[in-house]
């Protein structure tokens, strides 16, 4: 069994100090240790285009506070940060992992154009599959969702776990769960999916932060809470699923 905690919040617009500050108030609720913690999107700004303004290479605010925080707790970390290299600016997704190191970074490979993002933030191009003791993870950043094709290719890397985290408002929180729970079916695997609570200048978030099983159960939903979501998953199902209904050893286009 692993243990996950998704930390579904309400960020403090464009303010990672003071994010900072709600996260340790949060991070005091935990009932128990948990082996991943898991940030929506942006996690310490919410979802801006300051890019140019918050990006920050590896000594900056968010990398520092999280892999001093991973380091503290002994747990591994996703977290998404404004992230700059060289001339281009990323949204990122990281993975700290409990020795305070970072171990693996995916770039939204989607800009959400119709927001704007792709005027800001240069699109990634890979995808990247990270380990927590042996059990692999595929990560992606909140409109990612909507291109099944980069699921696909994960499908063909085994993983255990697909995770997005996202800031993916109310009006359109019915896909979200819709699409999450495809990405566990067509993939046969864990699909989490952590979203924020609250509201930016733009935008109204109701979370509904999420767990799905290999065979799209869910597992565990909140919608409206700001706290850490704890849960359990047996990964032992992806390899029962994947060997009982063996779909993916089928695939032609990919």
């Amino acid at each position: 069994m692993m243990k996950i905690g998704m930390v579904q919040y309400s960020p403090v617009w464009e303010n990672p100090e003071e994010n900072i500050l709600k996260i340790e108030d949060m991070l005091k609720t935990l009932t128990a240790k948990c082996d991943l913690l898991i940030f929506p999107e942006m996690t310490l700004t919410g979802f801006t285009m300051e890019a140019d303004k918050f990006a920050e290479e590896i000594d900056g605010t968010c990398t520092n506070y999280f892999l001093n925080l991973s380091r503290r707790i002994r747990t591994d970390i996703f977290a998404g940060l404004i992230e700059r290299d060289h001339d281009k600016i990323f949204n990122s997704m990281t993975h700290f992992d409990s020795f305070g190191l970072l171990k693996a970074r995916y770039r939204k490979i989607h800009p959400f154009a119709n927001a704007g993002e792709d005027k800001f933030f240069s699109a990634g191009e890979e995808l990247v599959v990270t380990e927590i003791d042996h059990i692999r993870f595929g990560l992606s950043v909140c409109y990612d969702l909507r291109f099944p094709e980069l699921y696909r290719l994960y499908a063909k890397h085994k993983p255990d776990v697909l995770i997005d985290i996202a800031n993916w408002p109310v009006q359109r929180i019915e896909h979200w769960k819709t699409l999450l729970k495809a990405r566990a079916i067509e993939n046969q695997c864990f699909m989490i999916g952590v979203n924020r609570v609250g509201k930016d200048p733009f935008h109204s978030y109701n979370g509904c932060s999420v767990i799905y099983d290999p065979m799209g159960i869910q597992i565990i939903l909140n919608e409206d809470d700001e706290k850490i979501i704890e849960a359990e998953i047996n990964i032992n199902s992806v390899k029962e699923t994947r060997t009982k209904l063996p779909f993916l050893n089928d695939m032609r286009l990919i």
